[in-house]
């Protein structure tokens, strides 16, 4: 995105959070590519014959977009980190709403390391990981925030430094902590569910 689309976004986030509605469908050409490849992340971690489609889980989370209110938007960044989120929330509530067992039933048990980021393996169980980062949040929520922003929001190392306002060090130190947090609390899931 150029210097003078990303001052674009920020006006326009700033606009919207101020009550214009007309600025909100102005930014969603904008940013439609980024919030494309964020969706298309999170489904080619479900699994095979999952009935929410990439372009649903957009329009969900710009259903959900309309009904925010009172967000001091900051820039792009913490825009795309809101969007994680919400189709985080909106997977993980679709996930709950089919039935699914707290620790996978039939549903394979996530595997978190670095595979997971650079394959479409569709073997996570997003309800699990929901489940263990909200354990990693009580213990450390900036920890819990740097995995929501980089493994769901697809967000870099810089960008999630600055939705969080901390050093890029300090977020490649929780990313570490937090990874190797998550895999040893879902493999003891897995043993404490068997």
């Amino acid at each position: 995105m150029s210097a003078l689309s990303s001052r674009d976004v920020t006006g326009l986030l700033q606009a919207w959070g101020q009550g214009d509605e007309e600025a909100l469908q102005k930014l969603m050409p904008l940013v439609y590519e980024q919030l494309h490849g964020a969706a298309r992340r999170y489904m080619a971690r479900e699994r095979p014959g999952h009935t929410l489609q990439t372009t649903a889980l957009i329009h969900e989370t710009y259903i959900r977009l309309v009904d925010v209110r009172q967000v001091k938007w900051q820039n792009r960044a913490h825009f795309l980190a809101i969007c994680a989120q919400l189709m985080r929330r909106i997977l993980i509530d679709f996930a709950r709403s089919r039935g699914y067992q707290k620790r996978g039933g039939a549903v394979p048990h996530v595997q978190f390391d670095e595979a997971i980021l650079v394959t479409s393996k569709p073997d996570v169980n997003l309800v699990a990981l929901d489940d263990a980062l909200n354990r990693l949040a009580l213990v450390d929520e900036r920890k819990s925030r740097v995995v929501e922003l980089r493994f769901f929001g697809g967000l870099g190392v810089r960008e999630t430094a600055e939705v969080l306002k901390v050093s890029s060090d300090t977020v490649m130190r929780d990313w570490k902590l937090a990874k190797v947090w998550l895999l040893r609390e879902l493999r003891g899931g897995a043993r404490r569910g068997a």
